[in-house]
């Protein structure tokens, strides 16, 4: 990775950012300042919303950020098969005594209009989901100062990133959790996710930006095989879920180490694209049947997933997670990138002396 780009946190860890509220102000300024990167998600929220969030960060920290977009999506949903899903979900309207969103409620997430705010108020970093940004995007905001990172689920979506001018290519392998990042939503595809120590090696091998690697990372160990793997730095989401700082429903943090919750899954039932989640009653009842809607399904169960924490009732809420989830350690966030960074140090001792890494 550029030395400009790294030298932005001294810790090759970067704190994934997780969309709905998780990825406060509090705790990306804990990430900072213990020398990670740390993220704000713009997902979800306006382009004020997010103004107002990067302020608050500013005033918590003078380390460098992240800020992280929704690209906006095509629109491919079947309205019919959207009516059929939003007539199975009528139980848990009743059930939890509210009503169906409205799966009409918007497609771009405010992209231009955030797209904007950053122009004219530059962050240090911006990362993309959901696809690539133009090449006039990315070129915008490096003439303001900008970074630019963009996920890639496959060699193919790493080599857009590239032609686009990205600065580096967030690798995120099948074991993340939330919602993969795919560039398109192809149905006819779903189950053939790329592990991520396997897909680092891929990239490395068709273009020749640096990599971030992403998913299921928990351990310093792990950091240390996916930077031997040849990625740059590592972004962890599930493993600061759990902080003290994190501004996840204190029912999802109890979740990722619960006994109860013993696997994840890749489903469309809560916001009609894959995302990765621990398997609770609604993930079982309706994944099998939800639609390739998204943005429209988000919309449409937003309400019941809101009832749901509302009741105290994790089985109905969306527990995004990776797949190392009961690995998840309730530290405060810096003490964690601390601790991260202590033992991708011993990791690297032990590969250098011959010894396995933990």
């Amino acid at each position: 990775m550029s030395s400009a780009l790294t030298d932005l946190f001294p810790h090759p860890i970067v704190q994934a950012p997780m969309a709905g509220g998780v990825s406060v102000p509090k705790l990306a300024a804990a990430v900072c300042e213990a020398g990670g990167l740390g993220f704000l998600a713009a997902g979800y929220k306006t382009a004020d919303g997010m103004y107002q969030e990067i302020k608050q960060l500013r005033s918590l920290t003078g380390r460098p950020f992240g800020v992280n977009l929704f690209m906006p999506q095509p629109e491919y949903a079947d309205p019919a098969a959207i009516d059929v899903y939003a007539h199975q979900l009528a139980g848990e309207a009743s059930w939890y005594e509210a009503e169906l969103g409205d799966p009409d409620s918007g497609r771009d997430d405010g992209y231009e209009t955030k797209l904007a705010v950053l122009r004219d108020n530059p962050v240090p970093v911006v990362s993309f989901h959901f696809g690539t940004p133009s090449r006039e995007v990315v070129d915008a905001l490096h003439r303001v100062g900008t970074f630019v990172l963009v996920t890639a689920t496959t060699p193919d979506e790493a080599r857009a990133v590239e032609r686009a001018g990205a600065d580096a290519v967030i690798a995120q392998g099948v074991e993340a959790g939330g919602h993969q990042g795919t560039h398109r939503d192809i149905p006819e595809t779903e189950g053939s996710g790329i592990g991520l120590l396997s897909l680092v090696a891929q990239i490395r091998e068709t273009v020749s930006l640096p990599i971030i690697a992403a998913g299921g990372i928990m351990r310093g160990g792990q950091i240390a095989a996916v930077l031997a793997a040849g990625a740059s730095a590592a972004q962890l989401g599930t493993a600061f879920l759990a902080t003290a700082e994190s501004g996840a429903n204190a029912l999802h943090k109890q979740a990722l180490t619960n006994p109860l919750f013993v696997r994840t899954e890749l489903t469309r039932a809560f916001s009609g694209r894959p995302a990765r989640g621990l398997v609770n009653r609604f993930l079982r009842e309706h994944g099998p049947y939800a639609p390739a809607a998204y943005p429209e399904i988000h919309h449409l169960t937003s309400p019941l997933r809101k009832a749901a924490a509302k009741a105290g009732d994790a089985q109905g809420m969306a527990l995004w997670a990776g797949q190392g989830h009961w690995m998840a350690r309730e530290l405060p966030a810096g003490q964690l990138v601390e601790v991260l960074a202590g033992e991708l140090a011993a990791a690297r001792t032990a590969l250098s002396g011959g010894g396995g890494i933990r």
